[in-house]
Formats: structure tokens, sequence, C-alpha cells
């Protein structure tokens, strides 16, 4: 007779749930290092070589570990609150699959087997991996857990954007900070990826009382305060990427209305019934939308390599008479 773990669970199926929990399928979101990368090896003087590559596939390989310790204290820490919701009660967590002895262990091979790769590669990167470790904790844990706090939620769960793009930036250069700007840029842009996908969740849940169950902060939430706020956060992010844009590279400027429709797109897929926003994970499926990125960043990489110098017009101090 086979042996039972937690649960009345064979020991596979007990290590296929603590896999799940761990979610190597959301490993997708660290895509958010290659800017930092990319705009490290623009910027700076530093010729990128042959070891500059495999420190860059260490980095991502660090920040997947860390990612999966945090993603492992929430599934656990969120089992009481996720059985509210729709899909999220199936979760091995929820269904009693997990042990929770082992759940604390895996959170911590996890955090040491990434910080410890961190610290192979450079002090600023392992620093960079700490912080993220840390927001986990901030989001997760009490007494702090901000994801119950209406604004603050989205707020500190976006904060891991610019942090992944400092962890792409210290895979490459490890003596110089990106700029102030192109952070809070990013930090604005994933709180307006953050607040739509909110809106998409509250849609979807349909009934603002178990929503509340499911996700304190949805007390203090409505569909109207969610897209104003991912209103804000879009302004806020097209603002400190223009003051980018304008002190490294004028010619980036023709790529704000593309990134403008980008924005719009995105709110109107979070818009759909069961919108995949929910699940950014997948968003793969959205076949076109995907293009559109390549799309985007073959643009991007195209108008950091051509020079136009003509768009310095708009940045000249110069009034025009007209008579």
């Amino acid at each position: 007779m086979a042996k039972t773990y937690s649960g009345g669970r064979s020991l596979n199926s007990l290590i296929r749930s603590h896999v799940e929990i761990a979610r190597p399928d959301h490993w997708f979101k660290n895509i958010f290092m290659l800017p930092g990368a990319a705009l490290a090896a623009i910027l700076t003087p530093d010729p990128i070589t042959e070891a500059t590559l495999v420190h860059l596939l260490i980095g991502i390989a660090a920040t997947c570990l860390v990612a999966s310790a945090n993603y492992t204290i929430n599934e656990w820490l969120d089992s009481e609150f996720d059985r509210h919701h729709p899909n999220k009660r199936h979760r091995p967590s929820v269904l009693g699959h997990v042990s929770a002895p082992l759940v604390y262990v895996q959170w911590a091979v996890l955090a040491f087997a990434g910080l410890a790769l961190s610290a192979f590669l450079s002090q600023q990167f392992f620093f960079f991996a700490i912080a993220l470790l840390a927001m986990g904790v901030v989001y997760n844990v009490r007494p702090l857990r901000t994801k119950d706090r209406q604004y603050l939620d989205v707020l500190t769960e976006s904060v891991n954007n610019p942090l992944r793009f400092m962890l792409g930036w210290a895979a490459i250069v490890s003596d110089i900070l990106p700029p102030s700007s192109v952070l809070l840029a990013y930090w604005m842009g994933g709180a307006y990826l953050m607040a739509v996908k909110r809106y998409a969740e509250l849609r979807f849940i349909g009934d603002a009382d178990r929503a509340g169950l499911y996700r304190r902060s949805f007390n203090f939430y409505t569909e109207q305060t969610l897209l104003l706020s991912a209103l804000f956060y879009a302004i806020s992010s097209a603002f400190f990427l223009g003051v980018f844009l304008i002190k490294y590279r004028i010619e980036l400027l023709l790529a704000i209305p593309f990134l403008a429709l980008l924005f719009v797109w995105y709110l109107r897929i979070g818009m759909r019934p069961d919108s995949v926003t929910q699940r950014p994970e997948k968003l793969y499926t959205e076949k076109k939308f995907v293009l559109y990125v390549a799309f985007l960043a073959i643009l991007i990489v195209t108008l950091f390599i051509v020079d136009l110098p003509w768009l310095n017009f708009f940045v000249e101090h110069r009034l025009l008479r007209t008579g």
C-alpha cells in the first residue's frame, strides 16, 4: 500500500501540490527584468560578453527562485481567503493538499537558494533580491499584510516591477544605479496593470460581500475607484517615462502614442468578462496583443539605434513669432 501524507495524499501528489504553489508558470513575469538588462547594456560603457549573458541567466534563475518563495508563502497565507474566490478555491493550499511544515521549509529553501545565487553575482544584485523577498513578506504577512489595504495593496505589489528592472540592470552592471525616472515609470506602469487586474477580479466575482471576504481591500474598492486609480497610474507612468526620454533619448518620444495604445488595449482586455488580466501569466493567449507588444519592443530598440536630430526642436527653448 502506498504511503499517504497530508490530506491522505500520495507522495507524488504532495510533491505536485508543493510545486504548484511555487507557481513556476508565473516565472514568465520575470520578463520585466529584460528591459533593465537592455537599458544597462545601452546606457553604460561596459562591453557585453559571454560572461555578461551567463550572469543574466543566473540572475533570472535567482529571481525565479526568490519569486517562488514569495508565491509559496502567498498561497499558504491566502488559503483562508481564496476559498471565497470562484477559481482560487481549487488551489492545493485551500483544499488541504499541502503540508504546513513543508510550506515553511519550501519557502526557506527557495529563498536561500535564490539569495545564494544572487550573492554570487554582485552585492548590488544581492540587495535587490533581498528587497524582492522582503516585499513578499510585507505584502502577505501580518501585521503588515498590505494586500488588505486599499491602494496600498496595488502600490506595494507593483514595487516588484522596478525591483525586477533593477535586478535585470544589476545582472549587467554592478556599480551604477539605473535612472530614477525610469524606475518610477516602471512602478506606476506596474500599478496600472495591478489596478486593472483588481478591476477585472471585482467584476468577475460579481458580489461585493463575497469579494470582500476574498480580498479585504475590496470592502473599500468599487469598479469606478479602480478605473480612476488605473487612469492616475497610467498618466503618472507616462509622465515619468517622458522625463526619462527627454533626458536620455529624445527619439523615444515617437513611441509614446504606441505606448498609449498599449495602455488602452490592456484596459479593453480587462473589461471583458472573466478577463485574462486576472491571470497575467496567461496573456500569451491574447495573440494580437502579444504581437503588438513585440512590435513595440522592436520599435523601441530601433529608436535607440537611429538618431533623429530634428526631434531636439521639441526641447529647445524657443518661441515662434507669427508676424
